[in-house]
């Protein structure tokens, strides 16, 4: 098989969540851990930092496999889903996975599918493990994929454990409340091992305090540690002056993530990095900010409030959640416009009801999808719309809608695309920039 028939092999073979939701979710580790074994347990011969929570943790991720990188560690980046290429899950150093890698892993492992029937996202984990530890990385950033206790990347010893916070995404499947959520992200503390959590949040602090307690694990909260002091931003960068609640002690802090969400997740990042210079990783501060300045370039990373031109402004951002949608409504906040149009697409799992009510009644809507089986088609999504009065037009692929916006929009608009990661990922963003 080539690469492209591989991937097809991949999508048609294995339960895919993007696809078919939870009946492909793994509620134990019992197939990681048969592949890993088939494999030789490549987990285990590289470092790693784990990453988890509800919302930012792929942000975080990126931002520490950048900080990692520039400081000469030859670093290892794993995080789902893709938006554009499946390779995007797999980089070092910023570098995508190859496609003969790909052909050559599938082709290995397949004679077992039969045996272990192993999800898509247990397949490319195991993936990752194995580039990872051909290539002699120092260091693999790994973000969970859902949960944390029962995700297939949980085999791992890391260096460190970082949660960045706990939201209601995923109930179906993780639990009902945040303290039985955040039980389940806990389930990434490892015995001696020290954990960052992102976010003190009465309810599910003490769900972390005693998981780590149990395991002997030093716990530290970021935001008791360091705060935004001051801020600003452009279209294209944040500003940051970061203090530390304990030190007369301030960084200024250029970030390309230009989202005013970014700054928990800044501030999450700069914890780790100090808890891994205790460990002894050799990070400077030089070294840090340089990193922080060009994520995106060094890691490839999208969609979070992604600006893809200006006049009027049209943004990408894979918020799909309450919290997710809280953070880009906050964003719109503090934005200069005259009239927003959003562009929204959800998948049929999430609580639609709840992303909706928090909507603006006055923007203009584009209703759309994504092409999977999960989408909610567009005029399921407007039904439901019409039901917490916000009304609209439907469109049957995103790039359509965004050129309706347009048509539509004046230079001092803003065109808002978000809802789900899988329709951003269909942006055919070169089409729409200025």
């Amino acid at each position: 098989m080539n690469y492209n028939e591989t991937l097809s092999f991949l999508y048609e073979r294995l339960p895919m969540f993007s696809r078919i939701g939870s009946a492909a979710y793994r509620k134990d580790l019992t197939n990681i851990i048969a592949l890993c074994d088939i494999l030789g347990n490549p987990q285990q011969k590289f470092k790693t930092i784990h990453v988890g929570g509800t919302n930012g943790k792929g942000s975080v991720s990126h931002m520490l496999a950048a900080i990692l990188q520039t400081a000469g560690y030859k670093t290892g980046l794993y995080t789902s889903p893709h938006l554009h290429d499946f390779r995007e899950r797999i980089r070092i150093n910023g570098e995508m996975v190859s496609e003969n890698f790909i052909v050559d892993f599938t082709e290995k492992i397949q004679p077992y599918f039969d045996d272990i029937e192993p999800s898509f996202f247990e397949i490319s984990v195991a993936m990752a493990f194995q580039h990872f530890a051909n290539e002699k990385v120092d260091i693999g950033v790994i973000e969970v994929g859902l949960g944390g206790r029962l995700d297939s990347t949980n085999i791992i010893l890391p260096e460190i454990s970082v949660i960045t916070n706990i939201g209601r995404d995923h109930m179906n499947i993780l639990g009902n409340t945040l303290e039985e959520i955040a039980f389940e992200k806990a389930g990434i503390i490892k015995k001696n091992i020290p954990v960052v959590i992102g976010e003190t949040n009465p309810l599910t602090a003490p769900v972390f305090m005693k998981k780590a307690a149990s395991e002997h694990a030093t716990i530290v909260f970021a935001d008791q540690q360091r705060f935004a002091n001051n801020w600003d931003q452009d279209p294209h960068m944040l500003h940051l002056e970061v203090a530390n609640q304990h030190q007369n002690d301030h960084q200024l802090i250029d970030l390309d993530l230009n989202g005013v969400y970014q700054i928990k997740n800044c501030i999450t990042v700069l914890e780790t990095v100090h808890q891994l210079q205790e460990k002894g990783w050799t990070i400077s501060h030089e070294q840090t900010k340089t990193a922080l300045s060009k994520v995106k370039h060094l890691t490839g990373l999208k969609g979070r409030w992604d600006v893809v031109r200006i006049n009027p402004l049209l943004v990408l951002d894979v918020a799909h959640n309450e919290d997710g949608i809280k953070q880009v409504l906050n964003q719109l906040s503090i934005t200069d416009y005259k009239n927003l149009h959003i562009v929204l697409g959800m998948v049929k799992d999430k609580d639609i009801t709840g992303v909706l009510s928090l909507l603006p009644k006055t923007a203009k809507y584009y209703f759309t999808k994504a092409a999977i089986p999960r989408a909610m088609t567009e005029d399921k999504l407007l039904s439901l719309a019409n039901e917490v009065k916000i009304t609209g037009k439907t469109f049957p692929e995103v790039n359509s809608a965004i050129q309706d916006a347009l048509l539509h929009a004046t230079k001092d608009d803003v065109i808002l695309v978000c809802g789900s990661v899988f329709l951003v990922g269909e942006v055919e963003v070169d089409r729409f920039r200025a």
